[in-house]
């Protein structure tokens, strides 16, 4: 086994290009990111917590189709209706709220503009994000990352997967241990691009249930596979 270090981190990113194909209709964040619209990349990467993309895009297509998608509007949106039209995304009612409020505090604080945040200070701008309703900290990576704001690395749930099997990380590690892991690993230039890769890698092989280790393109420099074939 090759462990993944600078050393080699080159063929481990040329292994996953390779092997892996990206289409933007496959990542929500691709797709809305390409608007330029900042609070539009907001509102579809809350919707796509904790559901599929299929479902996320959906109900974004759904809201946008009876809202214009700003602060202002969605702050004097009734709420039943933001719940119905986002049904689809699962959660509705929970993410309605969230919707709702982080638009009246973008409206209120920020002028219902969230340039007024993304062009601070890449540290204070993740930090103000974070505070609103609904904004954890992969929400804020993704928004500071897809609008080219600042240069950080996302993690969702396929990516600490990965990294934990891979043995970049410990078992234990955390979002942030992940996070400052790969970006250690990797010139900033190449964070957006590893994300995605890395996603697809979680998405097609490294299945949380069956994974599929004898095809996944990386694994030679994983430790998990290498654990499993040293048991046989």
């Amino acid at each position: 086994m090759v462990n993944l270090k600078i050393s080699n981190s080159n063929a481990f990113l040329n292994a996953l290009k390779e092997n892996l194909n990206i289409y933007g209709k496959d990542y929500v964040a691709l797709i809305t990111g390409r608007s330029n619209d900042p609070f539009r990349l907001l509102v579809m990467t809350i919707l796509s917590q904790n559901t599929s993309d299929r479902n996320a895009m959906l109900a974004f297509k759904n809201l946008s189709s009876k809202i214009q998608i700003d602060a202002a509007s969605l702050a004097s949106a009734p709420l039943p209706l933001i719940k119905e039209l986002i049904r689809p995304a699962g959660l509705f009612r929970r993410r309605a709220e969230i919707l709702k409020n982080v638009s009246t505090i973008i409206l209120e604080r920020f002028n219902g503009n969230l340039e007024n945040i993304l062009n601070r200070p890449c540290r204070e701008a993740r930090e103000i994000l974070i505070s609103l309703p609904g904004v954890g900290r992969k929400t804020a990576d993704i928004l500071l990352l897809f609008t080219g704001r600042c240069k950080t690395f996302p993690v969702d749930t396929h990516i600490s997967r990965v990294s934990k099997r891979i043995g970049v990380v410990p078992e234990n590690a955390d979002y942030e241990q992940i996070r400052s892991a790969w970006m250690k690993l990797y010139e900033p230039s190449n964070y957006l691009l590893l994300h995605l890769l890395l996603i697809a890698l979680g998405r097609s092989y490294c299945k949380s249930r069956n994974p599929l280790h004898d095809q996944c393109p990386v694994r030679y420099w994983c430790k998990y596979w290498m654990t499993l074939k040293n048991r046989i």
